[in-house]
């Protein structure tokens, strides 16, 4: 009976968290955008209707259906790698509050968190949810930070902005440590116990964390290292056909992100080199990992001004980024949102 209350008050104090990331979400866009209207359009917006003509409509949906379904795929082949198999409205749910929670949490962190508890919840042991999790983002990131520095040296776009020119070389350095990283978190697992002991020692030395919890810790820490090492080993081990599948639909929703902006743009009746387009957004996509704000607000937004600002017209500006953000993650927020909250609601009847 004790724990009900805990329950719920760990409940509330979870929303309240949320609830604040999220009003820090809305107030960073509306910073981004008045940004970008201020420092990149002139302060020019002006709406235009062949944004929502019926041609470009069809094109923007279709895009978004293919955007969607094979973010759902790469996570259900990762999985069926790992020997687990869900129905696809499980999936598909999974992608929208996934979306919600990356959004809302700094640096994406919440997004993983959330995964892990939704794929626990529907029967997949917390080693192989954090392995399939894992592994679908880290086949991601190498997409991303392998092309950047190919977009950096090649771009002539990029040439003349301050962003890549002041921060070009911890850029760089930026994607050796983080690509070293991943590499070292699936291939060479082990190393990392021993520097995050040392990690939750130091905070246990400074009455940071109590010794309860540091024992704690320390055993799930290295428990849910040896598990993921062991799931990865099982995921490279699984049928071949599930791993190319992943690695492919993983290609796939991140070729459709990359084309949103060539889409918009063209609507507009732009001559859109999409190469360009599509190395501008690499590249920003790849700002946004390193962005402390929820969803990388108001960071994105003006990266994503800076870079376009030459292609675009002042005018355009403003209104591509608002209908890029829009498409991409204010969809699937909201979505993200609503199922989320049945989610919640179906919990609360079935918990006994």
């Amino acid at each position: 009976m004790t724990n009900i209350p805990d329950r719920d008050y760990q409940q509330r104090a979870s929303w309240r968290r949320l609830t604040a990331f999220s009003l820090i979400f809305i107030a960073m866009t509306a910073a981004g955008l008045y940004a970008v209207y201020d420092q990149f359009a002139g302060r020019s917006v002006t709406f235009d209707m062949r944004l929502v003509s019926t041609q470009a409509l069809v094109s923007i949906v279709a895009l978004l259906i293919v955007y969607f379904t094979a973010d759902g795929l790469r996570l259900h082949f990762t999985l069926r790698a790992l020997g687990h198999r869900l129905p696809f409205p499980v999936i598909f749910r999974l992608v929208f509050i996934n979306l919600f929670f990356s959004n809302v949490t700094p640096m994406a962190t919440g997004g993983g968190f959330a995964q892990i508890w939704y794929l626990q919840h529907h029967g997949v042991p917390v080693g192989r949810a954090t392995a399939a999790t894992t592994i679908r983002t880290v086949i991601a990131v190498i997409f991303i930070f392998s092309l950047t520095p190919v977009f950096l040296l090649t771009l002539s776009a990029l040439d003349n902005q301050p962003l890549v020119g002041e921060l070009g070389p911890i850029l760089a350095l930026l994607i050796l440590l983080y690509l070293g990283f991943f590499m070292v978190l699936l291939f060479r697992t082990q190393w990392l116990i021993g520097p995050l002991g040392r990690l939750l020692g130091l905070l246990h030395r400074f009455h940071l964390i109590s010794e309860r919890r540091h024992r704690r810790w320390q055993f799930k820490a290295k428990r849910e290292m040896l598990r993921f090492a062991l799931s990865f080993g099982h995921y490279l081990k699984g049928p071949k056909q599930f791993v190319a599948l992943s690695v492919i639909f993983t290609f796939i929703f991140l070729l459709s992100l990359f084309s949103f902006p060539a889409l918009l743009i063209s609507a507009l009746d732009y001559d859109v080199d999409y190469m360009v387009s599509t190395g501008l957004l690499v590249v920003t996509t790849f700002v946004m990992y390193f962005s402390p704000t929820p969803g990388a607000s108001g960071i994105s937004e003006g990266v994503f001004g800076s870079f376009f600002r030459d292609i675009l017209t002042a005018n355009h500006l403003v209104l591509v980024t608002i209908s890029w953000r829009f498409i991409t993650i204010y969809i699937g927020m909201l979505t993200g949102l609503v199922v989320l909250q049945r989610e919640l609601v179906r919990n609360r009847r079935e918990a006994p």
